[in-house]
């Protein structure tokens, strides 16, 4: 019998089985271009468990970055990205990216990918910390759904691939440190193993972790925990990024305003109505995004106020409109008329630059297991992402990771042994729980952070594990164990670092500090949910 880390019963002997040469888990870019690459190369599951389209990819509306201009270069673009991760983006990792960016970008062209142009050359703006236009956009605001299209059109028509919608990846699947595949429960609600040569995560993040967040309800972070549960390393999960410009809106969810606003000259003010940003940051608005987000909180605490303001008014008239199309038409819909007053807007959580630790090609440590995405962490971010380079990651290291697939050997035929019994205690309320979870992580470990709090954070989520069980039986109760988890590995890790450095912020230790902190923090998973984590790194 294995170590308790399956989250659910089952004998492997018995479960019904698929067997691919390659399984992919997550339908964002990084998954459908990773399944696009590998299907010349052998059978491809696709696993989601939404449908096809369901992925924060959706959700990305400033756009793609690449040095693809005549006055742009990879190094600049690399300038530009070390800038932002603070000291703790590892070089080699931004070097493949910057340089291998501008192809992929391309390939994304000739797949059919219609990139906004203005006189026959691709449209370019800036966003947050770039100091160059390099950020592709289509559609105006939809760039994600741009991409996510054309990529799904092409993996749909690939008979190679076979797609699993409405599947929910509970755990992965080892054997003496290797990757057989995953435990999925099917859209039938039965579980079954899908065995494979090799499995790639491509599962998105967490941002389901904090009461306020731009993320879609299915960014329960399940790759990286159950990464974790099978022994694979998750490293800089304490650096969570917070996107500044989140309209405030009581009745509504929360919507995220495009960094790309303000790189067309919106500006923020606060509610006297002054503008701010060049107090804090040489960039002013366009500072990168932990500077914006806090300065944000350090205008609302100081004036007392729920939110500060974004002023488009500034853009030519019909501009908003006609660049911010999706933007200005949910606003207007909410009762704002972005073009005519001020919108209400507060920071958000938004993107894990943590996640599994990889090499350049998406090897996670344990044999025939790859992760690329948001899901992973390449180094390529270090403490804090440059805005709409996610996108442009997922690629890169995708296609990576479909280069070195094919020199994975077919799986053994066993015999494998895995038989779990879980834990059987009865399970709590999982919404309730996850409702309080998310409020700890908020207030303990969101935009400003103290050793107080993040002690108390522990305790908390300490407390909320043993209320949640063993018993877990559904998918909801899966993403909140995953969470949970991960909840629990994010403040441990935001405990260790005794400075101040990109997203992460200590008010009792407001410097940063490169003699003793400038270095990764990692756990090496392989244990029960919750156990004290093993630090591999710092």
């Amino acid at each position: 019998m294995l170590p308790s880390r399956y989250l659910v019963d089952f004998s492997l002997s018995s479960l019904p089985r698929r067997v691919a040469d390659y399984v992919i888990v997550g339908t964002g870019i990084a998954g459908l271009y990773t399944a696009l690459k590998a299907a010349p190369h052998g059978r491809v599951i696709l696993i989601t468990k939404g449908p096809l389209e369901e992925s924060s990819t959706e959700y990305a509306q400033g756009g793609i970055a690449a040095a693809v201009g005549e006055e742009d270069s990879p190094a600049l673009h690399m300038r530009d990205t070390l800038e932002a991760g603070d000291g703790l983006s590892d070089v080699p990792a931004v070097q493949v990216m910057v340089n291998e960016g501008p192809d992929c970008v391309m390939e994304l062209v000739a797949l059919g990918t219609e990139f906004d142009h203005v006189d026959g050359h691709l449209a370019l703006t800036r966003e947050g910390a770039h100091r160059a236009p390099r950020v592709l956009h289509a559609r105006g605001d939809a760039t994600g759904d741009e991409i996510r299209r054309a990529l799904s059109n092409h993996v749909t028509q690939i008979p190679g691939i076979e797609i699993l919608e409405h599947t929910f990846m509970i755990d992965v699947l080892t054997h003496d440190r290797e990757c057989l595949g995953v435990l999925v429960r099917d859209a039938d609600g039965k579980l079954q193993a899908v065995l494979a040569r090799a499995t790639v995560l491509a599962t998105g993040g967490a941002g389901q972790l904090y009461m306020h967040t731009t993320n879609p309800l299915v960014a329960t972070g399940d790759g990286m925990a159950a990464a974790y549960r099978a022994g694979a390393t998750l490293r800089d999960l304490e650096f969570v990024q917070f996107h500044p410009t989140v309209l405030w809106h009581s009745a509504s969810p929360r919507f995220l305003i495009s960094e790309a606003v303000r790189g067309e000259g919106a500006i923020l003010r606060n509610s006297r109505g002054e503008r701010f940003m060049p107090r804090y940051h040489p960039l002013a608005d366009l500072a990168p995004r932990d500077v914006v987000a806090r300065a944000i909180v350090h205008q609302m605490r100081e004036h007392h106020s729920q939110c500060v303001y974004l002023d488009a008014r500034s853009l030519c008239h019909g501009s908003m409109s006609s660049r911010f199309p999706g933007i200005t038409s949910t606003l207007r819909k909410l009762g704002y008329d972005p073009e005519k007053e001020l919108i209400p807007v507060s920071p958000a959580a938004h993107y894990c630059m943590g996640g599994i630790r990889t090499d350049l090609w998406g090897r996670t440590g344990l044999r025939r297991l790859y992760a690329c995405g948001e899901v992973a962490c390449v180094g390529v971010h270090g403490a804090n992402r440059l805005a709409s380079n996610s996108l442009l990651e997922g690629l890169v290291f995708g296609r990576r990771i479909a280069a070195v697939l094919r020199k994975e050997p077919p799986l053994s035929p066993g015999p494998w042994d895995l038989v779990h019994r879980a834990d059987r205690r009865p399970a709590g309320d999982p919404a309730t729980i996850r409702r309080q979870l998310q409020q700890i992580m908020w207030e303990c470990a969101g935009i400003v952070r103290c050793e107080e709090g993040l002690r108390e954070a522990l305790r908390e989520i300490a407390a909320l594990s043993r209320q949640l069980g063993g018993q877990l039986d559904n998918a909801y109760q899966w993403e909140v164990a995953n969470l949970l988890q991960l909840g629990a590995l994010v403040v441990r890790a935001a405990l260790l670092r005794k400075e101040s450095r990109g997203a992460h912020f200590r008010s009792d230790h407001p410097e940063k500090c490169d003699h003793h902190w400038r270095v990764h923090l990692a756990f090496r998973g392989g244990c029960a949910p919750l156990r004290e984590p093993v630090l591999v790194e710092g």
